[in-house]
């Protein structure tokens, strides 16, 4: 195969840049990634000046994404041949410290993947290369080997502690430790010096960056020994620089933070950590001078926003040291006096910046004021470091707060118009009456006992939420009350307060109307102990007409795609009125199909909030679940067109969406066969090109298992039981898709008759027993899910299976290894496996073999008096699967995660399927159909009860044949 011409690829990247051209030229690169040598051609095109800067950035993120595919494989085996490895890495370092910053981002992100898969081990030269370029009075060459070693280090920080990962750890300290120090003091010569050469000043403050995030990675996991000998070193250089000014690093521009708060912020960050991890003999001595120096900034520090970052990471370690023996000099009126206001009021306090955002920028408002989203606002620091010395002080915290609280509501009664003070007061309230974290499910739990939630509620709160003429922020901090709150607030109080934050969904101002629906959204998710909603059902389906039209209206007041999804909480509140009315959303199905179709159409051409998409895409599950049944037909010929524009324009982060959906279509239609409609897109389903992206694969699977059963005629007829099986062969090979390559293949067994399937079955088993004979590739999951794989075949009789078909089967694959198999994993792992209707399929599968195998009354007639003893372990503790009580469970799509891969939408979750829900009580159950396979054979199987079974076994098993 031709090498790849360089000139010509970046030509193509040129191009991939243009919008009229770039679907062309992707396919064209695509085309190249398949030459040799394509990742040495890009990174080629990296190195070189005369490109244009955007095609040397193209470069680089394609070569990201393209080692990030391409470098090893689920079991760490490199993808690329051994010579373009070896050149890659003997490149790229050297590339990484002299191209700009841009690049060296996207370089270090490929240094990073690399180094997860071999670093240390297969790439041991590494840090020795690092060190060797180490200047001692070059910032930019060190700043470029410091990115590199952050890149590297930085991923230690989610790890668990682990051998390895210490040997790992340990290996990079013997050979960085030293010169890393001795960088650390050149680097404050440097600056030293540097004092009238701002350029050069700038450059080596930048260097101080690199090696305090470095400090801070090396020492996450432990305290390394090198900075143990050095502490007090290191600390007398830590302080140094968070005390240090210089007119030179200030920024003009009162909004954005320089270099000089960037490293004060880093030392902060280390400073947290060491007071959390390593408060001993080693730091604790070297607290005190911090915490005096912290003190001294926030009482110093401005208020402009350039300076956010900072008080925030300040706050946080005066938080980390309030969590310590050292609160105890906050123990005392007088300093808690001066803490409150020096400290914590000034940083509470709405500013001018904070009006500004609320009017300029909405969104970025709602986002920095909810709770918990943003952890480095002043608010929100201010307010951690008050409710962490509550934690220890109660109620001196309370009690002097509280004279701050009533304070500013007497500014506020005195003079309305001073509607900051309120707002400090609701704010400063607020954050003494919640113990603990809030919650994103039911907001605070936790309530200080000294302060009373609801008096507070009626007396200042209620009156914001009622009146038409109040400032817009105490509006929304009224609003934002009952939404911390929500718990702790009475169902009456709930059913009073529902419509008036229903009608403020018209409201005018963004920031209201969207806490409006955030509130909105969330008190439809509560329910009483009863799990009954709080607010009554049929009130939200006579107003859902309304109520979703407000919505919408929001939502698309401007048309432009990133407009429309910029706030995903309008359409949370859309995605949850829906699940909430259920069928109830009959009357208003038209209304509701239009718009999610409307606003689908228009975001297709540029998607840019996973969020809102994922919220987009559960609302339209969720009116195919509750309308579905009744108006299938209609759905299906509405939402063809959307997915089908989807799917066709390779629209990737949709497609995962697009083929759950139309799963859900599927299954609401009652037609028992596969219309024209479905057939067309099982042609494509079964194409293996179509499973390629990873993020397909489990709603494919969902797709395809909902098909196969409706098809299973044409399915034989025009021979696709072999392409479905190399599905399934093509799933059952990578790790990522094991698990769901068993369901695959039951859903097969299932629908397919046997006479077509007999002959691969030999295939299937010898596919999964070879993984299960590879310690590498078998994991855990995979054992468990062939256990249960096990029991499906043994307790299918009805379908000509069960065990003695199983052993004939494994006979084929290896005379007699079902003897191993059964002993050493069906038999131990049965108890374990984790679901509820496996386990009840296991109790099936054991009594149907006692009870009508002929394997195991002959050729293993141990196993019989094994199963019967397994079998009774199940019986002690009976399962009995859940009810299916068609909840939807929430999603925290923060903890869901996006991209481009697979997002579960829990509107259309498909429950664990029982395929025996007639077996109500199994105890029962197995006593009957042992007795009953007694009669069908002349009285064996109770001979063999007294001929296999020990004493103990027999009492047990007669409890269950009286």
């Amino acid at each position: 195969m031709a090498a790849v011409d360089t000139t010509a690829l970046a030509q193509l990247l040129q191009a991939s840049l243009d919008p009229r051209h770039n679907k062309q030229a992707e396919a064209a690169i695509s085309q190249e990634q398949a030459k040799p040598n394509f990742s040495l051609a890009l990174l080629q095109i990296v190195a070189t000046d005369s490109y244009p800067p955007t095609i040397r950035l193209s470069s680089a993120l394609y070569f990201k994404n393209f080692i990030t595919r391409n470098w090893a494989d689920e079991d760490g085996n490199h993808q690329l041949p051994q010579a373009e490895v070896a050149a890659i890495k003997r490149e790229l370092i050297g590339l990484m410290v002299r191209v700009p910053a841009n690049l060296q981002a996207q370089l270090g992100a490929v240094i990073s993947v690399i180094a997860d898969s071999d670093f240390w081990e297969r790439w041991d030269t590494l840090v020795d290369d690092l060190v060797s370029r180490l200047t001692p009075d070059n910032a930019i060459v060190n700043n470029g080997v410091l990115q590199v070693a952050h890149s590297i280090f930085k991923r230690w920080k989610p790890l668990f502690r682990t051998d390895p990962l210490f040997t790992e750890i340990n290996h990079v300290l013997t050979k960085f430790g030293e010169p890393f120090l001795h960088l650390m003091q050149t680097t404050d010569t440097a600056i030293t010096n540097s004092q009238g050469n701002t350029d050069a000043l700038k450059s080596n403050f930048a260097t101080l960056e690199l090696i305090v995030k470095i400090f801070y990675d090396l020492s996450f996991q432990d305290l390394p020994p090198i900075f143990e000998d050095n502490i007090a070193a290191i600390c007398t250089l830590l302080h140094k620089y968070l005390v240090y000014d210089n007119p030179a690093l200030h920024t003009t521009d009162d909004s954005e933070s320089g270099i000089l708060e960037y490293v004060r912020a880093g030392i902060f960050e280390a400073l947290i950590l060491y007071t959390e991890k390593f408060d001993d003999e080693h730091f604790g001595p070297q607290v005190a001078q911090f915490v005096d120096t912290t003190w001294q900034f926030l009482m110093l520090v401005g208020l402009e926003t350039k300076y956010d970052i900072l008080v925030s990471k300040a706050l946080q370690f005066l938080t980390a040291v309030a969590a310590t023996p050292h609160a105890e000099s906050f123990n005392n009126q007088g300093v808690m006096v001066q803490v409150i206001e020096k400290v914590i009021l000034p940083n509470l306090a709405l500013r001018e910046s904070d009006e500004e955002l609320f009017e300029d920028e909405p969104i970025e408002f709602i986002r920095r004021d909810l709770e918990g989203s943003d952890n480095d606002t002043r608010r929100r620091a201010a307010t951690n470091f008050l409710r962490q010395l509550m934690s220890r002080y109660e109620d001196l915290v309370t009690s002097t707060a509280k004279t701050y609280v009533d304070h500013y509501l007497r500014n506020f009664a005195r003079n309305t118009h001073d509607w900051k003070s309120k707002d400090t007061a609701v704010y400063l309230f607020s954050a003494i009456a919640a113990k603990g974290t809030a919650t994103a499910a039911q907001g605070v739990l936790n309530i200080n006992p000294n302060v009373n939630i609801l008096d507070f509620f009626q007396n200042n709160i209620a009156v914001d939420l009622q009146s038409a003429n109040v400032n817009p922020i105490l509006k929304v901090d009224s609003i934002k009350y009952i939404y911390n709150f929500r718990s702790q607030l009475t169902p009456d109080i709930w059913r009073a307060a529902f419509p008036l934050l229903v009608s403020q969904l018209g409201n005018d101002n963004y920031v209201i109307h969207t806490y409006a629906a955030i509130a909105v959204e969330r008190v439809l998710f509560m329910t009483d102990d009863n799990r009954q909603p709080i607010i009554p059902r049929a009130d939200v389906v006579n107003a859902s007409k309304e109520l979703l039209s407000h919505l919408f209206t929001l939502i698309t007041k401007n048309s432009a795609p990133e407009k429309i999804q910029e706030n995903e909480f309008l359409m949370k509140c859309v995605m949850r009125v829906l699940i909430f009315v259920r069928d109830g959303v009959l009357p208003v199905t038209d209304i509701v199909l239009n718009s999610l179709i409307n606003i689908l159409m228009v975001i297709r051409h540029n998607p840019s909030n996973p969020r809102f998409q994922y919220y987009l895409f559960e609302s339209i599950g969720a009116l195919i679940r509750f309308a579905g049944t009744a108006r299938s037909a209609e759905l299906e010929k509405r939402l063809y067109e959307p997915f089908a524009a989807i799917l066709s324009e390779g629209i990737d982060e949709f497609s995962p969406y697009v083929f759950q959906l139309f799963s859900a279509l599927l299954m609401a239609n009652p037609a028992g066969q596969l219309t024209d409609y479905y057939q067309a897109l099982f042609a494509i389903v079964i194409k293996p090109e179509v499973w390629d992206m990873k993020g397909n694969v489990p709603a494919l699977v969902r797709l395809l298992t909902s098909m196969i059963p409706r098809n299973v005629e044409s399915i034989v007829a025009s021979e696709k039981v072999e392409p479905i099986l190399g599905i399934f062969q093509k799933l059952v090979s990578t790790k990522a898709n094991e698990l769901h390559s068993f369901e695959l293949v039951e859903c097969i067994i299932s629908s397919i008759p046997l006479e077509a399937l007999q002959s691969y079955f030999p295939t299937i088993l010898q596919l999964m027993l070879t993984k299960l004979s590879d310690q590498k590739k078998r994991s855990d999951l995979f054992q468990q899910r062939f256990v249960a794989f096990y029991h499906f075949i043994s307790a299918r009789q009805d379908k000509g299976l069960g065990a003695d078909f199983f052993i004939a089967v494994t006979d084929q694959v290896q005379n007699d290894v079902f003897k191993a198999i059964y002993l050493t994993m069906i038999l131990p792992d049965t108890q374990k496996l984790p679901r509820p209707v496996d386990r009840k399929m296991a109790v099936v599968s054991y009594t149907k073999t006692l009870a009508d195998s002929t394997a195991f009354v002959s050729r293993y007639p141990k196993g019989w008096g094994l199963t019967t003893q397994r079998l009774i372990e199940l019986l002690v503790n009976p399962p009995v699967p859940a009810a299916n009580d068609d909840m939807i469970p929430d999603a925290d799509v923060e903890e869901t995660g996006f991209g481009v891969g697979f997002t579960q939408l829990n509107t259309c979750k498909k429950p664990p399927l029982d395929l025996y829900p007639e077996i109500a009580d199994v105890k029962a159950w197995v006593g009957q159909y042992l007795k009953d396979a007694d009669r069908r054979h002349n009285g064996t199987i109770m001979r063999l009860v007294q001929e296999r079974l020990t004493p103990e076994v027999k009492q047990a098993l007669a409890t269950y044949l009286s």
